[in-house]
């Protein structure tokens, strides 16, 4: 099973697909997206799945990076939610991607702002998750339980937070993953190691039931792909190809902080929002010392940028929450970045805040599927129902229980780092380094340039902006993009 993307093969797979007729083309290679064409491919279809840009460009790669088991939901009375969240991340944490998702710990610290009987709520829907957690198979060794620890824990858990008033904390664990874009890079390989063509660069123009009209974002040409079902799995973009979709897309912003901004430590936290009861901001530590801190929930109106951008009143927003529970206020020089993405929520009446994260398989009067709503944690299942509507004679699906690249047996003595991004191909890429030894420099934040050639080589990485923004997330802070830009235009000569 070959899983390797790269620029031959994206040339050789596209003339194929233009010469013959596919069981199934999706268009748009997000989560949802490769979660179709790997769904399809290992039922045994034929697929072509494309994208306009990149895997992983749009609002995939800008989550909070949270495998979560939809508590919020749950608050909201939005029980199937909740559950079908709590089952995809069992699978997720225990056969699908164990290598790129784990659990990790959150602290809810109870400041004065934080009333009694809220604690007392939000303890109860902690204890509800984790019967959700118990219900849905995953053991306990995976995602402890929730419990409350004293003041003193709390600030040895968290030493930036400011103790007075302070009587404690609350304390849950929920999924993370490493990185969101690479959760992603991972089903596109699978599904290509299944057989299906994995085609970014490439545009649809337009859509029907039986194909796309598509243009070649690399050589402007355009040509037909044709297909006997068509999936439309584009999120916040979806309507552009299909009309009759109707949705209200959200801005969720994160600010990135430089490392230490917190203390170094590596539990994350949720600060309740002032005025919201089940809201909160979630700060997540990073491996290589960066935090991230969201998100906001802002409608958007108007076209819709490719590159969502956070608004300088989002970052002041995150800000004025954070501070509210620490002993010594972050200024905005410890802003290194920040990052928005777009939420594709089902058009509803209410605050965008409000409404359900549920998801929906429609149909076109042209035989058009199209897949919207939902979140990260349910891409598989969102994929599935999709793969099930467009091709209702094809066999069952097979995802459920089917590992991503990289989810095998990781040998003994490779670095840690390398193991968390890489899991079983951990040992290649540090194989590279090992017989290229100028390649072992680091290039920015840990990252190696033998990590820039392997995703050249092997995952479909064309350019800078690939490479950076998305293989790696080094773009997130501009000036660790223009340290690193040098070994990323070497590592494209190096691998081309």
């Amino acid at each position: 099973m070959d899983t390797r993307l790269n620029a031959a093969r994206r040339e050789r797979e596209l003339a194929e697909a233009r010469r013959t007729v596919a069981d199934l083309l999706v268009i748009g290679l997000g989560a949802t997206g490769a979660g179709a064409a790997l769904d399809a491919a290992s039922r045994g279809l034929s697929v072509v799945a494309i994208d306009a840009h990149d895997i992983a460009f749009g609002t995939s790669r800008w989550s909070s990076k949270l495998i979560h088991g939809g508590l919020r939901y749950l608050a909201r009375g939005q029980v199937g939610v909740a559950w079908e969240s709590a089952v995809e991340r069992g699978r997720l944490l225990r056969r699908i991607a164990p290598h790129l998702v784990a659990a990790h710990p959150y602290l809810l610290p109870l400041t004065p702002a934080v009333s009694r009987a809220q604690e007392a709520a939000v303890l109860a829907g902690y204890r509800l998750g984790d019967a959700l957690r118990a219900a849905a198979g995953t053991p306990r060794r995976l995602l402890p339980g929730p419990s409350r620890v004293p003041p003193g824990r709390a600030l040895a858990l968290a030493p930036a937070l400011r103790g007075d008033g302070l009587r404690g904390a609350l304390v849950s664990w929920d999924g993370r993953v490493v990185d969101d874009a690479r959760l992603v890079l991972a089903i596109a390989r699978t599904a290509a190691g299944h057989g299906a063509r994995v085609l970014t660069r490439c545009r649809a123009l337009a859509v029907s039931g039986d194909g796309a009209q598509v243009r070649d974002e690399l050589t402007g040409e355009e040509f037909t792909l044709r297909a006997r079902a068509v999936i439309n799995a584009t999120g916040v973009w979806a309507g552009t190809l299909v009309p009759s979709v109707r949705l209200r897309p959200s801005r969720g912003t994160h600010i990135v902080l430089r490392p230490g901004a917190l203390g170094g430590r590596a539990v994350g936290l949720h600060v309740p929002i002032p005025g919201e009861l089940n809201r909160f901001v979630v700060v997540l530590p990073q491996a290589d010392g960066r935090i991230y801190a969201g998100l906001t929930d802002e409608p958007v109106d108007g076209p819709i940028p490719d590159v969502p951008e956070a608004t300088e009143g989002d970052v002041a927003f995150l800000l004025d929450v954070l501070n509210s529970v620490l002993a010594e206020p972050i200024g905005r020089e410890e802003v290194a970045g920040a990052f928005a993405g777009l939420r594709p929520l089902l058009d509803g009446a209410g605050r965008t805040a409000d409404l359900s994260r549920r998801h929906a398989v429609l149909r076109s009067r042209d035989g058009v599927v199209t897949v919207v709503g939902g979140k990260l944690t349910t891409y598989r299942r969102m994929a599935e129902e999709a793969v099930d509507a467009a091709c209702p004679h094809a066999g069952p699906s097979r995802t459920a229980r089917l590992p991503l690249v990289g989810a095998g047996p990781v040998g003994p003595g490779l670095p840690r780092r390398l193991v968390r991004r890489y899991g079983a191909e951990a040992a290649a890429v540090h194989a590279l380094m090992r017989d290229h030894p100028e390649l072992a420099e680091p290039v920015a934040l840990g990252i190696t340039r033998a990590e820039l050639v392997w995703a050249v080589r092997s995952e479909g990485a064309l350019d800078v902006a690939d490479l950076l923004d998305r293989r790696t997330r080094i773009g997130l802070v501009p000036e660790d993009r223009a340290a690193a830009l040098p070994a990323a235009e070497a590592a494209l000569a190096a691998a081309g």
